[in-house]
């Protein structure tokens, strides 16, 4: 049965009773509301490990003062019992002052930063954003001490923050990128996805589409800076307001010249209504 602890007491007794049993541990960290893009990185940490940990946390030093912290969907035991089904040993819980002790007493906490790479792209659009992804995932990652952690493709930017900031700090975690899970129209899964009308969904599709047909043109050798320049006004003229359209290194998000031959990504965010999708495809 697994088990569902809200405080660090409960959480590390659990993992000393694991480590003592010489089991090796993985993480998956995510906000909860889950879907099938969260229960395919979960299934890959039950196939790599003894024991799986998942952390549902809305964590509010990554949302901006205008977006969607306060109505981000929660929840709890529909999460619980689905993580149960898919294998997973411990459900973590915490609260806002378990993770933020320091700010729940008036001071300040310590913020960790992953300079260059948090700056642009969603980092741009976002001001803050990654400095409050980066913190409470090393917040995580210390808590549970795993021996993997898993993350999803589909924010590409933030695994390679994240890849970073376990290299700088010498954190003694493997990581494990996991494929972007789709519909059948080609969405990526997001739990903000339901905020999208029927209508607007089929719309949403369109993001995967035109990354596809940015791969197309840049395979056929068209410029890069053109290729993004007709995608963002495609996507524009069925209703997304665009807030970038990119085509970047994929080891750092560099603009690479056109005669470079380092693997690329595609990189695609934009809204549609209210709702701010995003979506990449390695080339």
């Amino acid at each position: 049965m697994m088990r569902r602890v809200t405080t660090i007491a409960e959480l590390r007794d659990q993992l000393r009773r694991w480590r003592q049993a010489d089991q090796h541990i993985a993480l998956v960290p995510t906000m909860g509301n889950l879907h099938a893009g969260h229960y395919a990185l979960v299934d890959a940490a039950v196939a790599s490990a003894d024991q799986v940990v998942v952390s549902v946390f809305v964590n509010p030093t990554q949302f901006g003062p205008k977006e969607d912290f306060a109505r981000y969907p929660r929840t709890l035991d529909a999460d619980a019992e689905g993580l149960q089904q898919h294998g997973c040993g411990l459900m973590f819980c915490p609260d806002v002052a378990t993770m933020y002790p320091a700010a729940a007493l008036g001071q300040a906490s310590v913020n960790v930063q992953v300079p260059g790479l948090s700056e642009i792209l969603c980092g741009q659009s976002r001001p803050g954003h990654f400095d409050g992804v980066t913190t409470v995932v090393t917040k995580l990652l210390n808590l549970v001490q795993p021996d993997l952690a898993l993350f999803g493709q589909k924010d590409y930017q933030q695994w390679l923050l994240i890849r970073q900031l376990v290299s700088d700090l010498h954190l003694p975690v493997a990581l494990q990128r996991v494929a972007t899970v789709r519909a059948a129209s080609g969405l990526a899964l997001s739990s903000r996805n339901q905020y999208l009308s029927a209508a607007e969904r089929e719309t949403a599709a369109e993001i995967f589409r035109t990354l596809e047909t940015m791969r197309a043109a840049v395979a056929s050798g068209r410029p890069s800076a053109l290729v993004e320049m007709a995608a963002a006004e495609r996507l524009q003229a069925i209703g997304f307001q665009v807030d970038y359209v990119a085509i970047r290194s994929a080891d750092r998000l560099q603009v690479l010249p056109e005669t470079a031959s380092e693997p690329l990504i595609g990189l695609i965010a934009a809204r549609l209504g209210a709702t701010r999708l995003i979506d990449n495809l390695l080339f």
